[in-house]
């Protein structure tokens, strides 16, 4: 039988990583099917190999930490967004400061900087993205992406701000430059004050539900009166008005 409490202990300490906050039986399967596929017939024997295998250690952290993004993702749902976003919140304040959290490749927090560009707030803004994943956080600031991750960019966007290189999509420098990234944990670490909108999608699925509150929490405290909490497609906020919230559309809700 496999001690998964020895190697979520193992895991905060060496990794700093709290799999404690996760869903159980979905992390245990997670944890075993990675661990039979490095080889390791034991939980000690898979730590002592992401110890010691760097490969290991970037796969581990990849499929626990679920780095699946892709630009503009939902597209119906992200033209939502971003109607909800300049007509609330670009008329109301001069500057806007906007958190990517779990940003994962980067190409949300990318998304994001394409609509300021698009409607000229580049200027007065700044894009915070943060992961948990110090290797995904690189791969983020490469800005390099398959033709699948860019499909929902429009045409037009897609050849002002990409460059297509060996069946990949560089982004342009221009956008880049407007996204400054950051290593932040959910769970473990505090939350910056003064966001216009935090973009947290398709993450807090994984969590336990006191986790989860709590995460809603402190990034309910972390929004500016009228600011934007926008989730992921398979998310909803219950109760928001606990957390000082109010449901403005599908996935989309407002500090009050």
């Amino acid at each position: 039988m496999l001690d998964f409490n020895w190697f979520y202990a193992w895991s905060e300490k060496t990794l700093h990583l709290n799999l404690i906050a996760y869903k159980e039986g979905q992390l245990q399967r997670r944890i075993e099917t990675i661990m039979k596929k490095s080889g390791a017939t034991d939980l000690k024997q898979f730590a002592k190999m992401i110890e010691t295998d760097e490969n290991i250690k970037k796969s581990f952290l990849d499929y626990i930490t679920i780095n699946v993004t892709e630009f503009y993702r939902n597209k119906e749902i992200f033209e939502e967004f971003e109607e909800v976003f300049i007509n609330r919140l670009s008329s109301k304040f001069k500057a806007l400061k906007v958190w990517s959290a779990a940003c994962s490749t980067g190409a949300e927090a990318y998304s994001i900087a394409m609509i300021l560009k698009k409607n000229k707030l580049t200027a007065n803004s700044k894009i915070i993205a943060t992961d948990i994943d110090e290797t995904i956080l690189s791969k983020a600031k490469a800005g390099t992406y398959s033709k699948l991750e860019v499909q929902n960019v429009p045409p037009m966007e897609k050849r002002l701000y990409f460059t297509e290189q060996n069946n990949r999509y560089v982004l342009s420098d221009d956008i880049k430059k407007t996204v400054h990234f950051k290593k932040h944990d959910l769970i473990l670490d505090s939350y910056e004050k003064g966001y216009h909108a935090i973009v947290c999608r398709n993450v807090t699925i994984y969590f336990k539900n006191e986790v989860k509150e709590k995460i809603y929490q402190n990034i309910a405290d972390s929004l500016v009166p009228g600011g934007l909490f926008f989730i992921g497609a398979t998310e909803s906020v219950y109760k928001p008005e606990q957390y000082g919230l109010k449901k403005v559309a599908a996935f989309l809700y407002e500090k009050v």
